[in-house]
């Protein structure tokens, strides 16, 4: 056990999702009140299609509140409904044209890194569905230029169920490979790691040492640095299931010990994460942060209560296609 395991911390910043319906500035206060020191939202809704015409009025005072309590880096997920693997035309085109519209409103909010979920080839086969990954985020970039310390593209593994793509790191790094192939500039990309994801695609790791081993895979296929963000969620699902379930930190199957190696991994060290952990706007969003800030000095974790089951968290939806 590191001696002191909250110093280790220093310089590693670890917050939430939260949502925004209570107002954009509550929602920066809220993440200060509980400790978050990063943040990620939705830009806009994440069920729809059509994007909004024009900034919110609150962005400026957004931004400004934001930099008042150094909460940084700023993460938009993209919506629920993308699929860059799609093989009809029509989802894959709204895809594109939808995540056109979130890179080039990223900017606006300061956004760090834009986190869109990859895609399920929907019974086409990988290599196909691979393909058609490489080529939308190919047009996707071309369409919205670089700017300096502009954000991201992060695509984040998945749990591998429903023709799901990347969910193992061998084919994390045929999508890099065919991105790049395909003439895209992957100096603007990066990959999230999420816990609960990673687990329900088999990889035990509740084990540190299985931690070490997927962060070290992950570093020969993908290249050092390339892991932007960790989506950091205790899993309800079986190990190697496929399942997306995200669980309260500490309270699932992966545990606090996996969960601790994440946090700490030397090679995650300037990497922020955010919890996607149940009932963020019941309360939960305080007690799963102190629970990082308890598994990570070595204290036992209290007993959640039963209605904790009943918390609703942040879904991961299907690909469409």
């Amino acid at each position: 056990m590191d001696s002191d395991p909250l110093a280790a911390l220093a310089g590693r910043r670890v917050g939430i999702h939260l949502p925004l319906a209570g107002g954009m500035v509550k929602a920066v206060d809220r993440a200060r009140a509980i400790g978050a020191t990063c943040l990620q939202i939705f830009a806009d809704n994440p069920s729809a299609w059509r994007r909004r015409a024009a900034p919110p009025a609150e962005l400026p005072a957004f931004r400004a509140r934001l930099a008042e309590h150094d909460i940084r880096p700023l993460a938009i997920h993209g919506p629920y409904l993308l699929n860059l693997a799609a093989s009809d035309e029509t989802i894959w085109e709204r895809t594109i044209e939808a995540l056109v519209a979130e890179l080039r409103t990223a900017p606006t909010y300061g956004a760090a890194f834009l986190n869109v979920h990859i895609g399920s080839h929907r019974g086409h086969g990988t290599e196909i569905g691979v393909a058609r990954i490489a080529e939308a985020v190919r047009r996707v970039l071309a369409e919205v230029p670089p700017i300096p310390d502009g954000p991201l593209l992060v695509l984040e593994n998945s749990a591998g169920g429903g023709d799901g793509l990347g969910g193992t790191v061998e084919e994390l790094a045929a999508i890099l490979d065919a991105i790049g192939a395909a003439g895209a500039a992957t100096d603007r990309l990066g990959f999230c790691l999420d816990t609960a994801h990673a687990w329900g695609a088999g990889y035990e790791i509740s084990l540190p040492e299985q931690v070490d081993r997927l962060l070290e895979a992950l570093e020969r296929a993908l290249g050092v640095g390339r892991i932007a963000m960790v989506h950091l969620n205790d899993s309800k699902a079986a190990l190697g299931s496929h399942v997306d379930r995200h669980e309260h930190i500490g309270a699932g199957a992966i545990g606090a010990a996996g969960l601790r190696r994440v946090v700490l991994h030397p090679s995650l060290e300037h990497v922020p994460f955010y919890l996607e952990t149940p009932g963020m706007d019941e309360g939960y969003d305080a007690i799963n942060m102190e629970r990082v800030r308890m598994i990570l000095r070595g204290e036992p974790l209290p007993e959640l209560p039963p209605a904790a089951a009943r918390a609703r968290g942040a879904r991961s939806r299907k690909a469409r296609d």
